[in-house]
């Protein structure tokens, strides 16, 4: 039965998605990928999201932890994490497929008060893999599907969002989600200051000010942060900034010089340095590069 679902939701997503890489679509929420190859390792921030793999498999890792999921598990991340990721299993008879769907944290709050209960302590990581769930395919499957009938959208998607996010709340990560919903916990503290870091990441970084929007100290934030994110504050923040320099050559055509100095970096040096730590190469050639493998490159 599970693998009929997985069948039904690699129909639905082939179907929908538009060639290869990241699709977006009409749900704000929902977006759709598929690669015919094997991708590079590519550094990239995950937001918190559930990754339902319907065809091929991946690898993702942060710091020395590194896992796989397929169509058989899930990849959940309850907090936006820059992770390196690959396909390693794809191909042009049977591309990587899969449906991301967003974590609204608004829902996720309401839900858990809905649900009421004690919010149990929880060692579990904020990256995680698990075995698929029938129900959580079935209704994703039953969410992709409404792109067939997009006046339904508006009325259907909230509603089937929301049984997603309660089957993972009685998942085996559910401890995590409720932690990450759970004002005043570090979880939902770092959660705070990843958004305000995300928001303002063209800005030269103030600590005093990123602590205050989460709530916590300087020094709690720096060593909360850390443990979570395998980063620091400052850390995060370049690894955002170089993505998106990389974007807006890649997709807009921007020189290294106009991309760098548009995600905040006076010294054209330094961009091209700390570029190529992170992707290998330098700008330039890293951007031929990706022109020469689009899908694979796109296929984060």
């Amino acid at each position: 039965m599970r693998m009929d679902r997985i069948a039904q939701l690699a129909e639905v997503i082939d179907r929908h998605v538009g060639g290869t890489g990241i699709c977006t679509t009409a749900m704000p929420h929902v977006s759709l990928i598929r690669a015919d190859q094997p991708s590079v390792p590519t550094p990239a921030v995950y937001e918190a999201s559930l990754c339902l793999i319907a065809q091929g498999s991946k690898r993702v890792s942060i710091g020395e932890q590194s896992v796989v999921y397929d169509a058989a598990h899930y990849l959940l991340v309850s907090v936006d994490l820059p992770l390196v990721g690959h396909v390693i299993e794809a191909s042009p008879e049977r591309p990587y497929l899969c449906c991301k769907i967003d974590l609204d944290p608004a829902m996720l709050a309401d839900l858990m008060v809905a649900e009421g209960g004690p919010i149990a302590r929880t060692d579990l990581p904020v990256l995680g893999v698990y075995p698929s769930d029938p129900d959580l395919i079935d209704a994703a499957c039953r969410l992709v599907r409404l792109l067939d009938r997009p006046e339904t959208i508006g009325a259907l998607a909230p509603l089937i969002e929301r049984e997603i996010l309660y089957r993972l709340m009685i998942g085996p990560h559910g401890p995590m989600l409720r932690h990450v919903a759970t004002a005043g916990s570090h979880l939902n503290q770092v959660s705070r200051a990843i958004a305000a870091i995300r928001r303002r990441f063209d800005a030269p970084i103030r600590i005093d000010e990123i602590a205050a929007d989460a709530g916590m100290s300087p020094s709690s934030l720096h060593a909360h942060f850390k443990a979570i994110t395998r980063m620091t504050p400052l850390e995060y923040q370049k690894q955002l900034r170089l993505q998106e320099a990389r974007r807006l050559m890649l997709v807009s055509g921007a020189t290294a010089g106009t991309a760098g100095f548009a995600v905040g970096y006076d010294s054209p040096s330094q961009f091209s340095r700390e570029y190529r730590r992170l992707f290998g190469a330098p700008p330039r050639q890293d951007i031929e590069r990706l022109h020469g493998a689009p899908a694979a490159a796109m296929a984060l």
